[in-house]
């Protein structure tokens, strides 16, 4: 997966969670937005990459967003 393509499916995720109507009550009901539109986006979209390599950059995307809304600490 490219550097572009990797932005360009953050982009994506980012877009699609923005689009949820509604404003979550807290840090955990965002993060469940997040985890819910990454498994749309990986069943969309795995075939368009190698075995692993979407829910790898999705795994990682998503513990990044655990730690930017204060879920997990920072490694």
């Amino acid at each position: 997966m490219t550097s572009q393509e990797r932005l360009e499916v953050a982009a994506r995720l980012e877009e699609a969670v923005l689009r949820i109507p509604g404003i979550p009550n807290n840090a955990e009901e965002m993060f469940e937005r997040y985890e819910t539109t990454a498994i749309s986006v990986l069943d969309s979209e795995h075939a368009n990459y190698g075995e692993g390599v979407l829910c790898g950059f999705l795994s990682d995307y998503l513990t990044v967003k655990r730690q930017e809304l204060g879920l997990e600490p920072s490694p």
